[in-house]
């Protein structure tokens, strides 16, 4: 089998460990970071195995649903997530912008502490995808850090935020 596309994101924070493992798990602080330039509305956020995080972004009087189902939590050390693109029943389903985007996206984000400094580490790959999912994710690689690193800067602010 070939390597899967891999979306990679590295991003070292000027804060503990514990206190940026907070900013993923506590939802007054996920939904001040998550999803730039958009509102976000967490409706539910359970960070352990089999919990879920169903999350609304609003923006231009519309709302995107994404639904999040845990599989592996170690805190303060590592989450990972089956991500998808949700109806308004929380049901995963197409991305209706992307026909081709995986409907299901492997998670994995590890929390590094070096010298009173996190070292995050985040990394997308399809779940179970199709021939056609693969290669539209492959394509997108290259423009996701745009939305991520927009949240990263945001994050990187909160965090100095709870340090004053």
């Amino acid at each position: 089998m070939s390597e899967l596309p891999t979306y990679v994101l590295e991003r070292e924070f000027d804060a503990p460990r514990e206190m940026v493992w907070r900013t993923w798990t506590e939802p007054e602080l996920l939904a001040r970071w998550y999803g730039p330039g958009a509102e976000t509305i967490i409706h539910e956020l359970n960070v352990t195995p089999g919990g879920l995080w169903l999350n609304e972004m609003k923006w231009g009087g519309k709302s995107n649903y994404e639904r999040v189902e845990y599989t592996k939590v170690d805190p303060p050390a590592l989450l990972v997530w089956l991500h998808s693109t949700a109806n308004s029943e929380w049901e995963a389903s197409a991305n209706s912008m992307m026909p081709d985007w995986p409907l299901v996206l492997l998670t994995t984000v590890t929390f590094t502490e070096k010298d009173g400094k996190t070292q995050l580490r985040l990394t997308w790959q399809p779940h179970e995808a199709s021939a056609a999912e693969l290669a539209c994710f492959a394509a997108a690689i290259g423009g996701m850090d745009k939305g991520w690193a927009s949240g990263m800067e945001i994050l990187a602010e909160l965090l100095v935020e709870l340090q004053d």
